[in-house]
């Protein structure tokens, strides 16, 4: 199989607190979608597959890869919309949900995205580079690249991690991750050589249906009932009732009626539930996990398409 057509599950981060360690590199950890793009120079084209290996380079025709890269190349890196000097939660589902090209076309001019690189799987000249340590893949993304609009590499910094932490909270972006410089590229694995440290508590939650909405909502749903798995079964962490706008609270609601099924996943205490088929997921910030597995004052953050049911475990709550 030629690398243009690999299928790469990229590697994952676990969390952890602010460190300072010479054995370390610390990046900025933009929040947005992560994606692994493939650069083929030579025929003029680049594909971008998502975490859940969907084909997404059509969301984002303005990505100026063919500039940015002075040779063909798999890399790693994150697809981020800004509004102002901040990256936008909201703006970058806009692009995220879109898979008709002419609209794609639109949003680009209006909501352009970009795309920031911190590592190279695969090179023309050196072939795979995944067994090389992360220092070395450093150099070679550095020796590779040149300047582009859309496209840029990620600047790091050695051993002070928690004051990039500190200066990078204070500007109200998301956090940082600390990356071991003697580490190589683990595919689809989460290792303890990545560590993310965000100031937000958040937990990716698989969305298995809703309480019916009262009030403004009425017609709508009120709040929406999550999960996560434990092998076979779906776990239930509560619900989620803030964070939606009205537009999303409209064309949702037509999403959950189109895979509402009608077995109960498990009981619900208060109101009235209707359950979905556990394919939409769905990231939330709260205060504090209870004894009981149920989230305190969940607010919802934004769907994640580039994340599925798979990815939502009870085993992965404290990493």
């Amino acid at each position: 199989m030629s690398w243009y057509q690999e299928k790469i599950k990229p590697m994952l981060a676990v969390r952890g607190h602010p460190f300072n360690s010479p054995e370390f590199i610390y990046e900025i950890k933009w929040d947005g979608t992560r994606a692994i793009a493939f650069v083929d120079l030579k025929n003029e084209r680049f594909r971008i597959q998502n975490r859940r290996l969907m084909e997404i380079a059509h969301r984002y025709p303005e990505l100026d890869f063919l500039d940015f890269l002075n040779e063909n190349a798999i890399i790693d890196g994150e697809i981020v919309v800004f509004d102002g000097k901040l990256p936008s939660f909201y703006l970058l589902q806009k692009r995220d949900h879109t898979d008709s090209r002419f609209k794609a076309s639109i949003l680009a001019k209006k909501f352009p995205a970009n795309y920031f690189v911190f590592d190279v799987l695969y090179t023309e000249s050196l072939g795979w580079t995944i067994g090389e340590k992360l220092i070395k893949r450093k150099e070679v993304l550095e020796k590779i690249t040149s300047e582009a609009k859309r496209v840029a590499l990620v600047d790091f910094i050695s051993e002070r991690g928690k004051d990039l932490y500190e200066r990078t909270i204070k500007l109200g972006i998301e956090g940082i991750i600390a990356k071991k410089i003697t580490s190589s590229y683990l595919i689809g694995k989460r290792s303890k050589f990545w560590i993310k440290m965000k100031k937000r508590r958040t937990l990716d939650c698989i969305i298995v249906g809703w309480l019916e909405g009262e009030g403004e909502r009425r017609g709508f749903f009120g709040s929406l009932i999550l999960a996560l798995k434990s092998g076979n079964s779906l776990i239930h962490v509560g619900q989620v009732g803030t964070g939606f706008d009205l537009d999303f609270i409209e064309w949702f609601y037509r999403e959950l009626l189109r895979i509402e099924v009608y077995e109960p996943y498990f009981q619900i205490e208060r109101g009235v539930a209707h359950w979905c088929k556990p394919i939409y997921v769905c990231e939330v910030e709260y205060l504090e996990l209870t004894s009981d597995l149920k989230l305190r004052a969940p607010v919802f953050l934004r769907l994640r398409s580039d994340k599925g049911p798979e990815d939502c475990l009870v085993e992965t709550i404290s990493s």
